[in-house]
């Protein structure tokens, strides 16, 4: 697979998906954040999509849109 998420959109991707998954998950089980309502299904969704593009070094919306922040050797 060809990686298109640089080392630091990696660490923000990570951090902010971590963030709003600590948000959402509490929320969706009744515990906090019960401001949320309908909303945490969203948040929670957008943290999983952050975590996973952080993970695998791959985002979708780039390869569409041609965007590339690895760093190359040239």
């Amino acid at each position: 697979m060809i990686k298109n998420v640089g080392s630091t959109d990696r660490l923000v991707r990570l951090i902010a998906g971590l963030i709003l998954l600590i948000i959402a998950v509490p929320s969706l089980a009744g515990m906090a954040f019960a401001g949320l309502g309908g909303w945490a299904w969203l948040v929670g969704l957008v943290g999983v999509v952050l975590v996973a593009t952080a993970l695998l070094n791959f985002c979708p919306a780039y390869t569409l849109i041609g965007v590339n922040t690895c760093k190359t050797d040239k």
